[in-house]
């Protein structure tokens, strides 16, 4: 199978998706961005990476319920799949051995507060 790339926006959607589970949807997608990365994004911009990700394959989507606080409308919720799942590790992994690949001390040290 051939890799498919992803760009960082892309990934951290996918990421997105595997951190709701079950209660993955746009809206949700979009507040657990901002509140995990700080990066405030439109809803737009949400909607469209996951559209990317969805022809990619690495999402699927069905069409939940309809409720009440939504004035009957229902959600498109959204799960990784096999392949965006694979695609998520192997990204992982590189990063992972470039990380262990930087010698010691070759990066300045910079304070963090958390």
């Amino acid at each position: 199978m051939r890799r498919t790339y992803l760009g960082e926006f892309e990934e951290i959607v996918l990421l997105t998706v595997a951190v709701l589970g079950e209660g993955a949807y746009g809206v949700s997608i979009n507040n657990e961005l901002d509140e995990q990365s700080g990066r405030s994004v439109s809803l737009s911009a949400v909607h469209a990476a996951l559209h990317r990700l969805e022809e990619k394959g690495m999402l699927s989507s069905y069409l939940g319920d309809a409720t009440a606080e939504r004035g009957g409308r229902r959600k498109r919720l959204f799960s990784v799949t096999a392949q965006g799942s694979q695609t998520l590790h192997e990204i992982r992994s590189v990063r992972e051995r470039l990380w262990s690949s930087i010698p010691p001390n070759s990066l300045p040290s910079i304070a963090f507060d958390l």
